[in-house]
């Protein structure tokens, strides 16, 4: 009877239990059940229209995060200093003169979710500590890979060819950028239309021979000539 307490403190390691099963049974519970309705509403529903992989990815791994923030640490008694500091740190990067793309942004808000974590969850055992951990990197990795989704990049395009833009030319559209561009178009939008100049900005969207980050984010408008 005396060694029982010997034996359960072994059990400890970085003061939190090694192993609770009835704990990472309801983490495991939960995030896939949070990932098969997140998933289901991305995939089925926004990706079929704006295929656009860096949204995907960028809503995919934000859940992912928020998810393990509020399941993991709603134990801890967190102060309002403590709140704001974490959103003070978005609060900076909004206000530098250079805009961060949403693809870092997404990078940064997981290495801030994972790093609180990692730092106030002493409430859970080692094992779903481990696991949160590993189902970030392997979450990363599949939303990462090409396997998965297909790429799509987009470019902004000043076209003069103003008569094909109607629905009823599209495909000679399609074939004319094609040829120009030398480009795997998929589908294109029209943006503004000058009429005076016999031109109108194109956006098209096409799959790139290499991997490549969509350009979308970081289209600038083009300056306007003065009259």
């Amino acid at each position: 009877m005396d060694t029982l307490p010997e034996l359960t403190d072994e059990l400890f390691i970085l003061n939190t239990p090694f192993f609770d099963g009835e704990g990472l049974t309801v983490l495991l519970v939960r995030f896939l059940f949070n990932c098969l309705v997140i998933g289901l509403i991305i995939h089925f529903f926004y990706y079929p229209k704006s295929h656009r992989r860096d949204y995907y990815f960028t809503f995919s791994l934000i859940s992912v995060s928020v998810f393990f923030l509020i399941f993991l640490l709603g134990s801890v008694k967190i102060k309002i200093g403590f709140a704001l500091g974490i959103f003070a740190i978005f609060g900076i990067i909004r206000y530098r003169t250079e805009s961060v793309p949403i693809r870092e942004m997404t990078y940064l808000f997981i290495i801030i979710a994972i790093s609180v974590i990692n730092a106030l969850a002493t409430q859970i055992s080692l094992m779903e500590w481990i696991a949160t951990n590993t189902i970030f990197v392997l979450s990363i990795w599949l939303l990462e890979s090409e396997r998965w989704l297909k790429h799509v990049s987009s470019k902004l395009i000043l076209y003069d060819k103003i008569e094909l833009i109607t629905l009823d030319r599209r495909e000679e559209l399609l074939s004319d950028l094609r040829k120009r561009t030398g480009l795997s178009i998929r589908k294109v939008e029209i943006g503004h239309i000058d009429f005076l100049k016999d031109a109108a900005y194109i956006q098209v969207f096409y799959e790139p021979e290499s991997r490549e980050i969509n350009t979308t984010e970081t289209l600038h408008r083009l300056p306007r000539e003065n009259n």
